[in-house]
């Protein structure tokens, strides 16, 4: 009986693990400093060479400060 409900899960389970996976791989990337600092970067460099504008800079440099400051307080939790 055990044997046949193990089979007959095997496709659930997979699924569940490859969406925590995927959680995990996501959380890692919208909490990582060095990827936010990273992407702050390259926001201040596509405004200095006029691809965006001010307002749109702006805008998304304060999305990047609010990640950036969540992912601190997240690492403060977690020590």
């Amino acid at each position: 009986m055990f044997l046949i409900d193990d089979i007959l899960l095997a496709p659930i389970k997979s699924v569940v693990w490859l969406a925590k996976k995927i959680n995990e791989v996501a959380e890692k990337e919208l909490y990582d400093e060095g990827h936010i600092k990273k992407e702050l970067m390259d926001l201040q460099l596509r405004f200095e060479l006029n691809e965006i504008s001010e307002e749109e800079y702006i805008k998304q440099e304060k999305e990047l400060l609010a990640r950036l400051d969540a992912a601190i307080a997240r690492d403060t939790e977690k020590k």
